[in-house]
């Protein structure tokens, strides 16, 4: 169940109550994509540095371990060992990202594993049996994600069969809540909105989604080629016609800034791998802008990579050691990174919130962007 706490222009503050805890929104989802966070991080690590929900990957944890061992053993939940909330995406962006190994018909979707190489069948009824067996606290829409610069015409035939994929998903998931032996028979949908970058499409189809009445709905199909400014429009012109009394998730998305314009836009669920991938190539972030550790000039400096943050990198270790790390290729130098980046990220939902708690969003959004800009990633 999702409260709306606070609007302030269309910025939404709100808390989402799940069977596996309340989410306060906006809210930045940890991405672990085969149920664990890449670099090393463990649960654990996610409850210190202030990770509220995780998401975890359909399409991957199908083909390895499988969807019916974690079932068997309990469930993703008891599998990772994390008692707050998970969501799990569709598999549907694999369907975009692994296009020429693909075959999209009505029934679904055949392609190949990119591990093995063996013939996979996903359609709605598959993805929701999968994730069923996952036992997450929210199910993702099963979807096609056109490309951001597709032709009209395709993307127009693309979004209407993903629309009859969604009712397919909702009829089966209100099946598989019901089977004995279901994981979580307390599991949510949320429906995707796609449309590439025509804002006729998306408000058709953000129309045609709201009607069933989903526990939330996404945004998918950006930040994918598009610009920040094609991106900010497609938000903008989207998101009104998307139920304000539900999570507004924008999936896939992306930097500090992206964040906060769109949080400015009426979004409250993100997810990106950035803040794990950058770190575990040295790139992390700070209040000033983002920095490459491996850059000598940080060869002798004993400060942390951020003064005053609290992340465990950083009341620990110095820059000097984290780059002599990462340039030993020492595990623990791509961990410390990772963790200071999700920590500067999920501290600062925790700040989104605390401004809008306090009717200050705007103020901060303009301070922290110029923050920001202070450094560039080669600093």
């Amino acid at each position: 169940m999702y409260k709306l706490l606070k609007v302030l222009g269309r910025a939404k503050r709100g808390e989402f109550t799940t069977v596996h805890g309340t989410v306060q929104t906006p809210v930045f989802m940890n991405v672990g994509t085969v149920a664990a966070i890449k670099g090393a991080v463990s649960t654990e690590d996610l409850k210190e540095i202030g990770c509220q929900i995780e998401l975890s990957n359909t399409y991957h944890l199908h083909v390895r371990p499988g969807d019916r061992l974690i079932h068997d053993l309990g469930g993703l939940h008891k599998f990772m060992v994390w008692d707050r909330p998970i969501l799990t995406d569709s598999g549907g962006f694999q369907v975009f990202s692994l296009a020429k190994l693909r075959q999209i018909k009505e029934e679904g979707v055949t392609f190949h594993s990119h591990i093995d190489g063996r013939k996979i069948f996903m359609g709605p009824e598959e993805s929701m049996q999968i994730q069923s067996n996952l036992g997450s606290t929210i199910a993702m829409a099963f979807d096609e994600c056109p490309s951001s610069r597709a032709e009209r015409k395709y993307v127009e035939e693309s979004c209407d069969r993903t629309v009859r994929w969604l009712h397919r998903c909702k009829a089966e998931m209100k099946r598989l809540n019901e089977l004995p032996d279901t994981v979580n028979p307390h599991q949510m949908l949320f429906g995707i909105n796609q449309g590439a970058i025509f804002p006729d499409i998306r408000k058709k189809m953000a129309q045609e989604i709201s009607e069933l009445d989903l526990d939330g709905y996404a945004l998918g199909g950006l930040a994918v080629g598009e610009t920040h400014e094609e991106m900010y429009h497609i938000i903008e012109e989207t998101v009104p016609y998307l139920p304000q009394d539900k999570p507004t998730y924008l999936m896939g998305v992306g930097t500090p800034a992206n964040i906060l314009e769109a949080v400015d836009r009426g979004v409250d669920f993100f997810d990106c791998v950035y803040p794990s991938r950058n770190g575990r190539h040295g790139h992390v972030y700070t209040n000033k802008g983002k920095l490459n550790l491996f850059n000598q000039k940080f060869e002798r400096d004993m400060s942390p990579i951020e003064e005053g943050c609290g992340c465990p990198a950083c009341r620990k270790y110095s820059r000097a050691y984290i780059r002599h790390l990462l340039k030993a290729k020492e595990m623990l130098g791509m961990r410390l990174c990772v963790l200071h980046n999700l920590y500067f990220y999920n501290t600062m939902m925790q700040e989104i919130r605390d401004a809008m708690d306090a009717g200050d969003f705007a103020g901060y959004k303009k301070r922290k962007l110029e923050g920001m800009s202070y450094f560039s990633c080669t600093d």
